[in-house]
């Protein structure tokens, strides 16, 4: 079992919800000096600037187990503000691309206030995993939260490393005919970009254009 040490995809699924199984350790994860350091003066930035940023307790992926019916993740509680520092410490957060009944892709432009990717657009719903929470059921929590909606089904895609260190457990949720979005405050607007990946308008950067086309394979 292990992490790989450079950014990429580790593990490609797909799998059901009930196939990725959590294993907590008791220990909370110790950063080195220099990391707790940049994550003060991160949190201080975005007081500074507003951010309501609640800096608790997050999820950090201490190591994982992949096959194909299965997917094993160990992991331990972490400082939440260890995210915003270059290296991430290997944070664990779910990210749940949405597409609708035609395969239309969600994309919703993040709101100036909050703590990540502020201003810019990103793909479905995302966020930290909770302490003792399946990271997919953080997939249907958080596409509930940001977009008051229950997807007609959902499954686990991957598990990816950010350059950034961040580890993204990636799901993937088709809606049903007629499902209807509602944006949460996280947001300042949101768009459905067309199925072809290139049909999507300019403010598709190329980490979303390549997110997208990691799912379709």
């Amino acid at each position: 079992m292990g992490v790989a040490p450079a950014p990429g995809l580790l593990a490609r699924g797909p799998w059901d919800a009930e196939q990725v199984r959590a294993r907590w350790r008791e220990q909370q994860f110790m950063p080195a000096a220099a990391a707790t350091a940049v994550a003060d003066a991160a949190v201080d930035a975005l007081r500074d600037r507003g951010s309501p940023t609640h800096d608790g307790l997050s999820t950090r992926m201490a190591s994982f187990d992949a096959a194909p019916d299965r997917l094993e993740l160990e992991l331990e509680p972490v400082r939440w503000a260890l995210r915003l520092a270059t290296d991430t410490a290997e944070g664990l957060s779910a990210l749940c691309v949405v597409r609708d009944s035609a395969g239309r892709w969600l994309a919703g432009r993040r709101a100036e206030w909050v703590a990540s990717w502020p201003g810019r657009w990103a793909l479905g719903a995302g966020g930290a995993v909770d302490l003792g929470e399946s990271p997919a059921q953080t997939l249907a929590r958080e596409l509930r939260e940001e977009w008051s909606v229950t997807p007609q089904r959902l499954t686990v895609e991957a598990l990816v490393r950010l350059p950034s260190g961040l580890v993204l457990l990636v799901g993937m949720a088709h809606l049903g005919a007629g499902a209807e979005v509602a944006m949460d405050p996280e947001h300042d607007t949101y768009a459905w970009w067309p199925a072809d990946i290139g049909d999507w308008p300019a403010e598709a950067d190329e980490p979303l254009r390549h997110m997208a086309r990691l799912l379709m394979f």
